[in-house]
């Protein structure tokens, strides 16, 4: 979440010229950083540690990836870091309602809410970063095309790294 926040930021930051973009990028980072704050809540209520942050295997393999011969345009590499944090949002996604259904069948009603609540604000950030990616790039046959592209460089990269303990990767 902390991580999602960071990069909604920089992405705002980038884009000055879409002040609409912009904020929609600053409220989604808000969101991500009250989840922080709840993920930090609740783990200091069961006294787990959060240890720092390490490197993400799947979002630095997503990044490598997509990289495109040459040096890209802005347009391009901003596009590309949209669908991949989409697609970062769609795999967090995918992974919390699989933990709220499993914590669901363990009779932990409290926590499988807690993890259904993000699942649901993670379906919408993936919707969110591409509807943006359409407002950048008005030819949405091309955003979807590229999103195609990157979703199938996802998917082995996923498999690649295998049934880890993630939310991301």
């Amino acid at each position: 979440e902390m991580k999602a926040a960071s990069n909604a930021l920089s992405l705002a930051a980038r884009l000055p010229q879409h002040p609409k973009v912009a904020r929609t990028l600053v409220a989604l980072a808000k969101e991500e950083l009250d989840h922080y704050d709840a993920v930090l809540a609740e783990l200091e209520r069961r006294e787990v540690p959060l240890p720092p942050p390490g490197i993400d295997e799947y979002a630095v393999a997503l990044r490598q990836a997509t990289r495109r011969g040459g040096a890209p345009t802005f347009e391009a590499a901003l596009l590309d870091r949209f669908l991949i944090a989409a697609l970062i949002e769609a795999r967090s996604c995918e992974r919390l309602g699989l933990l709220a259904k499993a914590l669901a069948s363990r009779g932990e009603r409290a926590l499988a809410t807690f993890y259904e609540e993000l699942f649901v604000t993670e379906a919408r950030h993936y919707t969110t970063f591409v509807d943006l990616a359409t407002v950048l790039v008005p030819d949405e046959s091309a955003v979807r095309a590229r999103l195609a592209e990157v979703a199938a460089a996802e998917g082995k990269i996923a498999a690649r790294l295998g049934a880890a303990p993630t939310v991301h990767g």
